[in-house]
């Protein structure tokens, strides 16, 4: 099976990630079913949320925040799957619970394996 990466980007408010508290305590049974219907089926590899804290390094090792304004869009977490299709994946993804947000999106990368010898 191939695996991919799936990132969650949800546009963000001056202080946050536009979800508020109550839309995450909301949001968690929506998630945990999400998730755990990919689960179930022996395909998740793994899966977290992003803090909206951080720090981007570019080729002049500059320590930079990521780009944060009212109406940015941030990856805000991922998941890592497995599969024989990407048309699978593409089919969870379209009902992700992050989509319920403005400007929000599950993008679609698949991994390649590194060479074990």
């Amino acid at each position: 099976m191939k695996e991919y990466l799936l990132l969650f980007r949800n546009a963000s408010a001056e202080n946050g990630y536009l979800s508020t508290s109550q839309d995450m305590v909301e949001d968690m049974p929506k998630w945990q079913s999400w998730v755990g219907s990919i689960a179930m089926q022996g395909k998740l590899i793994h899966t977290a949320p992003m803090e909206y804290e951080g720090i981007v390094i570019d080729n002049s090792n500059k320590l930079q925040n990521p780009y944060k304004e009212t109406n940015s869009v941030l990856v805000s977490g991922f998941l890592i799957c497995k599969s024989e299709l990407l048309e699978e994946v593409e089919e969870w993804s379209k009902t992700c619970p992050i989509l319920k947000y403005p400007n929000s999106s599950v993008e679609i990368r698949p991994l390649i394996p590194f060479p074990t010898n």
